[in-house]
């Protein structure tokens, strides 16, 4: 089993670990520790460097399974490499994701709305909702709240909780579908203290207040009574 850093300190940036095992075809490495996000819930995989000695690796992607794609010659097996996060990049991505939240937290608190789908890149970002009716006035109040939600600096916890415990709270699954495998049994959760509390793997900021100001950029109608919100994240 890799311990997964990520899921517990969003801020780590440098890490060491041991290298457990290769990967050949795909030049990758399995680590028996990792901040690296492999990406996953619509939020892409961390990239940045391994180092081992001298010899400095390009990260340049990290898939699920602790693989962690590298440029040149594998570290040895039983090595131990110092990993770094590329910052910029990743808490770009965290403000991302938080805000993301922040904008499902207020759609379903104001509108009732599940989530039918999402993705997101750095700084930009969309979200699908199950809206009846989505009218300019109705995007044009969404958006003020979410940057009024923003600026009440509103704490992120992260708790892991027992499967069953986690699942006694109301609305803990925000998407139409349930994503979470029956294997799973350990829920993480994501909290903004006062708005929203959704079961999630990804990368936060610690406060509302490091997002920055959210602009809903268009919005469209995807088919039936599933609305698609484009957003992009300032600064």
């Amino acid at each position: 089993m890799t311990e997964e850093l990520y899921l517990r300190d969003s801020y780590l940036r440098e890490f060491e670990a041991k290298v457990l095992a290769h990967d050949s075809e795909s030049n990758g490495v399995q680590l028996d520790r990792t901040a690296f996000y492999p990406g996953g819930g619509g939020q892409p995989c961390d990239i940045g460097k391994l180092c081992n000695g001298r010899n400095e690796h390009d990260v340049r992607k990290v898939m699920r399974g602790n693989l962690h794609i590298i440029n040149g010659s594998l570290p040895p097996v039983g090595s131990v490499v110092k990993g770094e996060i590329d910052w910029e990049r990743r808490y770009k991505l965290m403000r991302t994701h938080t805000a993301m939240h922040v904008l499902c937290g207020v759609v379903w608190r104001d509108y009732q709305a599940s989530v039918t789908g999402g993705n997101m890149d750095i700084l930009s970002g969309r979200m699908d909702f199950e809206f009846e009716r989505l009218a300019p006035e109705v995007v044009a109040e969404i958006e003020e709240k979410i940057n009024l939600e923003v600026g009440a600096a509103r704490d992120v916890k992260i708790q892991i909780l027992p499967r069953s415990v986690a699942f006694e709270i109301p609305d803990l699954i925000r998407t139409k579908i349930n994503l979470l495998p029956e294997a799973i049994k350990k829920v993480r959760t994501v909290e903004i203290v006062g708005l929203d509390l959704q079961a999630d793997g990804g990368t936060h900021v610690a406060n509302t207040c490091e997002v920055g100001s959210i602009k809903i950029s268009k919005y469209k109608s995807k088919g039936g009574i599933n609305k698609r919100l484009y957003v992009e994240i300032g600064g």
